[in-house]
């Protein structure tokens, strides 16, 4: 056990553990609660300070609007050190919105249920950690609820997002081409990241552009969802996302259960059975062998393969025989030895880009996402080889947000890059270690 990382990773968690009862991602870059970052930052808390993993996630759920949206930041504070600020995105523009905090209007991942779920499977209190989850899983179950009503157009188990922010995954390259059926003003506006960071390793101003203009448009329509689905240029449903939802479904089902509550479980078992089906129809892509994003808009797979397109192991979509058949795309592309896994985009690829946020740098998250994936089907090897690189990245490098893949080139300098002493690189790596 490198008892020494668990120290650091936990003096890290400790810094940026905030006064109003969240975690910052890091210091200067990103100064609120981010949604998905709470969730894997909970998980890495509660090893060593359950009552904090328990806070975390309460602040998370209780800026939740009235139809169960959960927003992907919420601005405890009035800091200016990141744009867009509270005064872009005007969540108060919904009539539905948290009256008592300011956020986004949109969303990240669910990742809250399995989190939950986490917290369960790592507590020594069974009986105290099932009380305080009684306490907030019905908030879990409505965001939900709010994603199977206001975001499934088809009615196919599938959910949108309307956003390239609320992949998590913001500048892939999978959105290249939805940009180019995009005209967006020239917006004037003050970046902050760039003052933090070094801006070739961070989106461009004109990806900024459509970021916002996206943002205007679900403004514009007061962030109903009927219209933006209706109007926005973007609207995908994303693997990731879609993975992150079912792998929580299957976890508040288990809690639901063992806290005798049996009522929710049914619709939970509908819709989880209902979006296995359509995650396998509709994003397996049979000539890549890999999953894939759809883009809603010209109603066509974007077929790119993507660290997203394995976080279906985790969720349990696939068979074993697609499961073998994705592993070997895995391996056949972002599994070379002179790289660490796993790239967040396909190396192989002439949009690959290593230093470039989520263009090809390997991610904690990713990892320990796809690490869990990996154990579940039983490919213990490379499971081992995802931990174990994930481990040597931070050794190395320190607790950055993102890694260059390429050994060589942290033979001789630094690959860690984004923000430093980053909270869900420290909590996941505390995870994986114990």
């Amino acid at each position: 056990m490198k008892e020494h990382l668990i120290k650091q990773a936990i003096s890290i968690l400790e810094e940026n553990f905030q006064e109003g009862g969240f975690t910052i991602p890091c210091k200067g870059l990103y100064p609120f609660q981010w949604k998905w970052d709470s969730g894997f930052i909970a998980i890495g808390q509660a090893h060593y300070d359950m009552e904090k993993a328990k806070t975390e996630i309460a602040t998370l759920l209780d800026a939740q609007w009235q139809n169960g949206f959960i927003p992907h930041i919420i601005f405890h504070n009035e800091s200016d050190t990141y744009f867009p600020g509270a005064n872009v995105h005007r969540s108060d523009l919904s009539p539905l919105a948290s009256k008592k905090y300011k956020s986004t209007g949109m969303t990240q991942p669910p990742v809250t249920g399995f989190v939950l779920d986490e917290m369960y499977r790592i507590a020594e209190d069974k009986e105290d950690i099932l009380n305080y989850i009684a306490t907030q899983i019905d908030n879990v179950y409505d965001n939900h609820a709010y994603f199977y009503t206001h975001r499934d157009v088809n009615n196919e188990g599938l959910v949108f997002i309307y956003h390239n922010w609320e992949s998590g995954t913001d500048n892939s390259p999978i959105w290249d081409d939805i940009w180019k059926t995009m005209n967006p003003p020239d917006y004037t506006f003050e970046r902050r990241d760039t003052t933090h960071v070094d801006a070739s390793q961070r989106p461009t101003k004109r990806e900024y552009d459509h970021y916002l203009n996206i943002i205007e448009i679900a403004k514009e329509y007061h962030y109903d969802d009927a219209k933006i689905a209706e109007h926005s240029p973007f609207l995908v449903l994303d693997p990731l996302f879609n993975a992150m939802l079912i792998k929580s479904n299957e976890s508040l089902i288990h809690l639901y259960r063992l806290l005798g509550d049996t009522g929710k479980v049914v619709q939970l078992e509908k819709w989880q059975e209902k979006s296995i089906k359509g995650f396998n129809e509709k994003l397996w892509d049979d000539k890549l062998n890999a999953y894939v994003h759809y883009d809603l808009r010209k109603d066509a797979p974007i077929r790119f393969v993507t660290s997203s397109s394995f976080s279906a192991l985790y969720g349990g979509i696939p068979n074993q025989e697609r499961a073998d058949l994705l592993i070997q795309t895995m391996m056949g592309k972002f599994g070379d030895e002179e790289l660490y896994l796993c790239a967040s985009f396909d190396p192989q690829s002439d949009r690959f880009d290593p230093k470039k946020y989520w263009r090809g740098p390997v991610w904690i998250n990713m990892n320990w996402i796809l690490y869990n994936g990996l154990k579940r089907y039983g490919f213990n090897d490379i499971a081992q080889r995802v931990k174990e690189d994930s481990i040597a990245l931070i050794e190395k490098n320190g607790f950055f947000e993102y890694f260059n893949p390429i050994k060589k080139v942290g033979d001789t300098e630094k690959i860690g890059y984004g923000g430093n002493n980053f909270s869900w690189s420290a909590a996941l790596l505390i995870d994986m270690l114990k």
